[in-house]
């Protein structure tokens, strides 16, 4: 019987081509050695465990990119292979040279192409190149920015060469990403897989980010302690986890453009307080949609008039927009020359060779050379792939000729060359993949930092180069290895002492309540409370449905027609159970479980379950930077618990109402750690409103459609011990009466009684406190018109006489109660418009933008 291959010797038999784990002299590199001794020790079945552990922390954290026109839906699970990528810090420290050159130098043509233009006086670049690129931006051509370098962060995609060296394949400068994804991979793997890292020390991520924190604190005016909001386009952009995880890592105020605004020649925050000065902004918008006023007049996602703030330097943008022209292909034709010019030195990096299609002579080369060769647009186009030239039959080669030669300028050539591979985790089995490093750079002021580590990204198909995670790549934790660890410990700690200093000067500006997530919170608030109302309703209902199983054809009993109509009021999902203009169509009575599985699971269907647990999704989303790890955890339950309702049908009842328990437990769970966990600050206080208001409009419009017509004693015994059910107090009511349940005693109870959350004296209690711990508009301290409603609401309804209430007329109407309710219910609507007209729209008049003297898309 033969011996089996150790992980090493399986592994090599798979290589192809030049791999990473071996050297030039056909040897396995000493720490790929180390690296594969520890994977051997583990073993291959604890290595799938792992691996699956590593995707259900991914999933449990929420780390997610988006991706735009998918077929199975916008958001795709970030993938992270369990075996990393390695690299030693003697050939890291070479990398590093290059790097550094290569972030001088696009910092320099950048200033250049906005300044005095040598580059194109002098025949460097051409100047159709530039000018005619999406990415020059004519507006800012007058912006300059008081630091050193313009360039403050970037990105390097690199990879090893057919030469064995590291190649510079693209640089990403408009907003360049990954920074958060590579440090969510290096907590994952060190928290799911400590057992790789024996005997191997790798360098921290911690500096580059001390390093980031330190920057940002040399900009604005108020330098000590800078104002910094980190702008993103929205939570349908493909990479707002990382907005959210950075921006909360960080301890930055992640904002929206509409969160913005300029007025006398500054840009302020709109939070409900007050605006508050902002001195730099973190940009994770592209350059083009950063000013309306400017640049993209349809653009809603920058902040009009911010140029012309930045002109007069009271706002510091990283990186400034007009930036995108660095991420021209075409320049990569011209680099090496450039470099010469402006640095006086060649290049210590390679480039992919490049050609523009611009020239003659490089025309014709790439158009006898088309098979061999990658076609690229000049401007980085969203949907815009490169096109492999050995991919084309005849036909498609001559008609990319045709394209070509129709507009040679807007095309680049680049050689295709063999890039090295990598070992990774596929099906269980380790095998070489095509892989690049994403690197990231930092401005000190004076020259550039680099990362140690990065974001490196995999082929899943082995020799095709899709490592984008637009195209489901898996992405790699990536060690910079050393064999010195003491000096490497000593720097790194000198290092994070430092910052340690400006991450506290950041505190004060973290606890800022934007507008937009105020009015999220609000809505977080109702549309929890709704949905748990809801479906603790259809609970009860189901519940009475199976107690009482009519025959088929006959009509339900009453108090179960007056519940399911009580349902269709509570959600407004007309006409439902009450029918067209109040006429009831009685076959809905004889089988309401066509509309019952209808109220759970269309999602489109405005009041059902699923309707509702999207709505708050949305919102929960739009504010995910106020959520803690455990409540992120709940919130992907939920989600969960939407896609199993969604499949409701009436063929498996008892499948449909557990799984309404379960949401029911999981929004209770939501709620709780909620409660447990927001800081009692503004966020908390409109929260708790919401809830309330929610609270509030639900109890009473149960209470008036179950009792404002008088019923049968039967009936309404039912529909008392249904509605204290429902509102958790019917063991608190057989606790104080110990006697037969009635009206006058309930309503006594849900009107007056002030120790039960779901009370309507209590509410409004808690309700006046809430309002009433956020910000006063008025100087004079006066209550506001919500305060003003919530207090009116009150004394109605501690002033209320239950006996009076329960009478009824001739028609078995009860006026005064339902009377009551409509006015309530009106002074608790208009409490809503209050909170929205103060803190929700911060209508603040848009002053001229010119009257200053008195005072992305980044792919991963």
């Amino acid at each position: 019987m033969s011996t089996p291959l150790s992980f090493i010797d399986s592994y090599k038999k798979t290589i192809k081509s030049y791999d990473e784990v071996i050297d030039k002299n056909g040897q396995v590199k000493p720490h790929w050695a180390t690296l594969f001794e520890a994977l051997e020790a583990v073993g291959m079945e604890e290595l799938a465990i792992r691996n699956k552990e590593i995707v259900n922390k991914l999933k449990e954290n929420g780390v997610t990119y988006n991706v735009y026109d998918s077929e199975t839906g916008l958001v795709r699970p970030w993938k992270l292979d369990p075996i990393p990528f390695i690299i030693h810090q003697s050939e890291w420290a070479t990398i590093e040279k290059g790097l550094i050159q290569r972030a001088n130098l696009l910092d320099l043509i950048y200033k250049d192409i906005y300044g005095e233009q040598l580059l194109i006086k002098n025949n460097i670049i051409p100047a159709e190149l530039v000018y005619d690129n999406t990415g020059f931006l004519r507006p800012c051509f007058d912006v300059n920015q008081k630091d050193y370098h313009q360039l403050t962060i970037l990105a390097c995609d690199i990879a090893r060469g057919p030469d064995g060296k590291m190649w510079l394949l693209d640089n990403r400068v408009q907003s360049p990403s990954g920074t958060g994804y590579a440090l969510e991979n290096r907590i994952v793997m060190a928290n799911v897989f400590p057992k790789l890292n024996k005997n191997i020390h790798r360098s921290k991520l911690g500096p580059y980010f001390n390093e980031l924190q330190k920057t940002v604190g040399k900009f604005g005016t108020n330098s000590d302690n800078p104002n910094v909001v980190f702008l993103s386009p929205g939570e349908g952009n493909e990479t707002y986890f990382e907005h959210v995880y950075l921006s909360s890592y960080l301890g930055y105020t992640l904002v929206e453009g509409s969160d913005l605004l300029v007025r006398e020649g500054y840009v302020w925050l709109k939070t409900i307080d007050q605006l508050e000065r902002v001195d730099v902004i973190i940009k994770r918008v592209d350059d083009l949609w950063c000013d309306p006023l400017e640049l993209n007049s349809n653009s809603l996602l920058g902040i009009p008039g911010l140029l012309q703030v930045m002109r007069l330097g009271n706002v510091t943008v990283i990186n400034p927009p007009g930036i995108a022209v660095l991420e021209n292909h075409g320049l990569m034709a011209f680099i090496q020359n450039a470099c010469k010019f402006l640095l006086k030195e060649p290049l210590i990096m390679n480039s992919t060779a490049t050609w523009w299609c611009g020239q003659t002579k490089e025309l014709n080369y790439v158009l006898n050379n088309l098979p061999k060769l990658i076609i690229k647009k000049t401007n980085r186009n969203l949907g815009v792939k490169s096109i492999y030239g050995r991919k084309l039959n005849e036909e498609e080669l001559k008609e990319l000729k045709i394209t070509i030669l129709k507009n040679p300028k807007e095309f680049v050539a680049q050689e295709e060359v063999s890039l090295s591979t990598t070992p990774s985790l596929i099906d269980g089995e380790i095998v070489p993949r095509l892989a690049v490093i994403r690197a990231f750079l930092i401005s000190d002021g004076k020259n550039y930092k680099v990362m140690q580590g990065g974001l490196t990204r995999s082929s899943v198909i082995e020799d095709k180069f899709q490592i984008s995670n637009q195209f489901g790549g898996i992405s790699k934790d990536t060690w910079i290895i050393t064999d010195n660890l003491k000096e490497q410990l000593e720097e790194e700690e000198q290092k994070e002492q430092i910052i340690e200093i400006k991450k506290s000067n950041q505190v004060s500006r973290s606890t800022a309540l934007t507008s937009r997530n105020a009015e999220n919170l609000f809505w977080v608030g109702r549309l929890s409370e709704r949905t748990m109302v809801l479906t603790g309703f259809l609970k009860i209902i189901f519940s009475r449905l199976n107690e009482n199983v009519s025959n088929h054809g006959k009509k339900q009993p009453e108090f179960l027609i007056v519940l399911l109509k009580a349902l269709t009021h509570l959600t407004q999902s007309y006409p439902g159970f009450v029918g067209e203009d109040g006429v009831e169509d009685e076959t809905v009575f004889e089988k309401p479980l066509a509309e019952l599985i209808s109220l759970i699971k269309d999602p489109e269907k405005e009041g059902s379950v699923a309707y509702n647990v999207q709505s708050l999704l949305y919102s929960i989303n739009h504010i995910s930077e106020k959520w803690n790890h455990d409540t992120k955890r709940i919130i992907s339950l939920i989600e969960d618990s939407l896609t199993g309702l969604k499949e409701s049908n009436a063929n498996n009842l008892s499948r449909t109402t557990h799984g309404l328990d379960k949401l029911y437990i999981r929004m209770m769970a939501f709620y709780g750690n909620t409660y447990e966990t927001l800081p009692r600050e503004n966020g908390f206080f409109l929260f708790e409103a919401g809830k309330n208001i929610e609270r509030f409009l639900s109890l009473i419009s149960v209470i008036q459609t179950l009792f404002c017509f008088k019923r049968s004693d039967e009936v309404e015994q039912l529909l008392l011990e249904s509605v204290l059910e429902n509102h958790n107090l019917l063991a608190q009511y057989r606790s104080i009466y110990k006697s037969q349940i009635s009206l006058v005693a309930v309503i006594n109870m849900l009107f007056l009684e002030k120790n039960s959350p779901y009370t309507l004296a209590y509410i409004l209690d808690t309700l006046s406190y809430n309002i009433g711990q956020l910000p006063k508009k008025s100087e004079l301290n006066q209550l506001s018109i919500a305060e003003k409603k919530v207090l009116e609401a009150s004394t109605i309804i501690k002033l209320i006489d239950p006996e009076e209430l329960v009478q009824a007329d001739e028609a078995n109407y009860r006026e005064v109660l339902d009377e009551t309710i409509n006015v309530v219910s009106n002074l608790l609507s208009s409490v809503t418009n209050g909170l929205s007209s103060l803190y929700f729209n911060h209508s603040v008049m848009q002053l001229s933008f010119l009257d200053t003297e008195k005072i992305d898309s980044d792919e991963v």
